[in-house]
């Protein structure tokens, strides 16, 4: 039996996020994080109690070895991450939102180390992981990228593997609009588990009504999807059985970067310990509902006594605030 819980891929960025709030022309002071979104979801399951393997590239800099270690502590198996001689690491700047709005971001990562992850990364001892977690952003960095993406993801759900699929967009990595909605519905067919946010759904599909988004993968060999609708919740749809679940409150919103990753980590983490689809939609909410009360990308992201504690007290409260109706298989 695999080792290896969890099998993440993608790029860590070093971020630099402002001290205080303006324009980034005019701040002088920055604090050193890492961002990243595959490595946010990796992040989280790893505080959840898995054991998750980190598949990526950086360059043999300084930010390189800073990305490796933060992600070593949070405890991430680092061992396939491949550190590239000729290609930096990329990084970015990040704005200080003071009023819960988005923040400013500058990205510096064309070219990266991991724009040049290819296929020959993959290795006998990843594909024994329970589990692969994707999404569209290694896909959207280069063409070598994309195609270990197809491959990883084909080779795990051919040996039996789940599979899970945010498409978090980014549309300026594209060539065209039309090249990102082909590719990326090429890879979430690939995938047991579909996670977009609604107005990605609504891009990468034509349809409006969540339920027709969710038919769209289903159809084309998705066993669930999960859509996220932001403060209001989410909806989910299976071959069995479809539903609302309500958001969690917020007081106050600090900080929106993270909080779809935040979903993901409830999602995979519920459902690989065989809960209900609606039971890990629930989990899913609650995580990212917690991870826009904190500065950062993946600083909200709970640990298993934080789960155990917060969760189900917030659960019990939250008992009857979504409703399921079955459907015809």
């Amino acid at each position: 039996m695999s080792e290896i819980d969890i099998l993440s891929f993608g790029e860590t960025m070093a971020m630099f996020v402002a001290e205080h709030s303006g324009d980034l022309a005019s701040v002088g002071q920055f604090h050193k994080r890492i961002a990243g979104a595959d490595s946010n979801v990796a992040i989280g399951l790893s505080r959840l109690g898995f054991s998750v393997a980190w598949l990526s590239r950086v360059g043999a800099d300084s930010l390189g070895r800073f990305v490796v270690e933060s992600l070593a502590r949070e405890g991430l198996d680092c061992s396939h991450v491949a550190v590239d001689p000729a290609h930096p690491t990329g990084f970015q700047l990040k704005s200080r939102s003071d009023d819960g709005s988005d923040p400013q971001v500058e990205y510096f990562r064309r070219g990266s180390a991991a724009s040049h992850l290819s296929p020959e990364a993959i290795t006998a001892e990843l594909l024994n992981a329970r589990h692969l977690h994707a999404t569209g952003i290694p896909a959207a960095l280069s063409a070598s990228a994309r195609a270990m993406s197809h491959e990883l993801m084909t080779r795990m759900r051919q040996a039996g593997r789940s599979v899970s699929f945010d498409p978090n967009l980014r549309p300026s990595l594209w060539a065209s609009e039309r090249e990102m909605i082909t590719e990326i519905n090429r890879l979430a067919a690939l995938a047991h588990w579909v996670l977009p946010g609604l107005a990605e759904g609504r891009l990468l599909t034509g349809f409006d009504d969540p339920a027709d988004i969710a038919a769209f993968y289903l159809d084309r060999g998705a066993e669930a999807v999960a859509i996220k609708l932001g403060p209001q919740g989410a909806y989910y749809r299976t071959q069995l059985d479809q539903g609302f679940v309500a958001g969690v409150p917020v007081a106050t919103v600090v900080d929106t970067v993270g909080a779809g990753d935040g979903f993901a980590v409830g999602m995979i983490s519920a459902l690989l310990e065989h809960q209900s689809f609606a039971e890990a939609v629930r989990r899913a909410n609650w995580i990212g509902s917690r991870a826009v009360q904190s500065r950062g990308d993946m600083e909200g992201l709970p640990d298993r006594s934080e789960l155990t504690c917060e969760f189900e007290a917030a659960n019990r409260q939250q008992a009857g605030s979504y409703r399921g109706t079955a459907t015809t298989p």
